[in-house]
């Protein structure tokens, strides 16, 4: 075979050759390709499935809570002051007419101080009162629930102008004070609980401040691998949810702050 017809075929081999290690690469980096925006379809899926069952859960814990709040507040409050009502409808002597008047007045303010009770409880059965009455008020009239026990000193504040932000988010930054107050009541002993509200232009910010006994950095990782940290890591887990910033600083004897920062789009 002359020289030249074998430099010909061997070009023609090379380039065969080139052009199907072409063809693999390109396939393989299709197939790469498609298996990674398959990968990221399923994460993505996956991630709005565990957004939605939390979600619901966040619902659920909110409206149990709610009912709670709610047989606690007629026990201790309604039927008390209905109590107080009765008892004095009853000992009005109509011979009295110097202190009827008197009696007849406290009675009524009495009931009406009722009727708004039940009114205020009405509007928290609900399932959507969160969304209604925004996360301010919200967490605002978990305050007042608490100041009524008058086991604690309470103060509530907001800074900034309120401002409504996307209403899922809401419900879970809502569920995590709510479970943080908890977790204050039970099992801080605490005397005093602080909560501000800064509105910011591009932040949202909740802070949580108590004055009970705390608990040292090694006590709370231990509570962490053990129990969940009184529910630290379920909250730490929904604040990363919502694209949250979740810490808490605590130190034994000197309290417990709980941040939740939430950048504003």
């Amino acid at each position: 075979m002359p020289q030249k017809e074998y430099e010909i075929i061997t070009g023609i081999i090379v380039v065969v050759f080139i052009l199907l290690l072409a063809g693999i690469f390109i396939i393989a980096l299709v197939s790469f390709n498609n298996q990674r925006k398959k990968r990221h379809i399923d994460e993505k899926l996956t991630m709005q499935s565990n957004f939605q069952q939390e979600l619901l859960r966040t619902q659920l814990e909110i409206q149990e809570q709610t009912l709670k709040n709610i047989s606690q507040e007629i026990h201790d409050n309604i039927g008390q002051v209905l109590s107080l009502a009765k008892f004095n409808l009853g000992t009005i002597d109509i011979s009295q007419t110097d202190k009827l008047q008197q009696k007849i007045d406290d009675s009524k303010n009495l009931v009406g101080k009722v009727i708004q009770d039940l009114r205020d409880m009405a509007k928290s059965l609900d399932t959507d009162y969160v969304v209604q009455m925004g996360l301010a008020r919200s967490i605002e009239y978990e305050m007042e629930m608490i100041a009524k026990t008058e086991a604690f000193d309470t103060s509530f504040e907001i800074n900034g102008n309120v401002y409504k932000f996307d209403q899922q988010k809401e419900l879970i930054v809502f569920r995590i004070v709510q479970e943080t107050l908890n977790n204050i009541i039970k099992h801080s002993n605490a005397s005093r609980i602080k909560v501000d509200l800064n509105y910011g232009l591009s932040n949202f910010r909740i802070s949580v401040n108590d004055n009970g006994q705390g608990f040292s950095a090694n006590q709370s990782q231990e509570q962490e691998r053990s129990t969940g940290g009184l529910g630290i890591k379920n909250m730490r887990n929904r604040a990363s949810l919502i694209g949250a910033e979740f810490n808490i600083l605590s130190k034994g004897g000197e309290g417990t702050l709980v941040e939740i920062s939430l950048p504003i789009k």
